[in-house]
């Protein structure tokens, strides 16, 4: 598969930068991506579920976003889009992941 994504969302988790190989540096973290919605029978925005990522980064970018990046934050991430199946004991799923070609601050939360 080879679909590109832009996904808006809150980073999950700090950071993780390896090296691996070559001095190939990966970044990794989890992206939560949340649909809101303005809710007129009570007046408020609501939260409709959460998709979770996972997101890799690497070289450069991976050294970018291991420095600038921190939990909590919000971040729009463009990539390519892979569905990893994955089993653990009797409990199996797919991870959905996207390995980053940009990544930056979503300035419609900055300052």
């Amino acid at each position: 598969m080879n679909d590109l994504i832009t996904v808006t969302g809150v980073v999950g988790s700090d950071p993780r930068a390896i090296v691996a190989g070559e001095e190939l540096r990966i970044t990794s973290f989890r992206l939560a991506s949340s649909r809101r919605y303005f809710n007129r029978a009570t007046g408020g925005w609501e939260d409709a579920g959460t998709n979770w990522y996972t997101v890799s980064a690497f070289r450069q970018l991976g050294f970018n976003a291991n420095a600038s990046l921190r939990k909590g934050e919000h971040v729009v991430v463009h990539g390519r889009l892979k569905q990893r199946p994955w089993q653990a004991g009797d409990k199996a799923g797919v991870a959905i992941e996207i390995e980053a070609d940009a990544i930056g601050h979503d300035l419609s939360w900055g300052m």
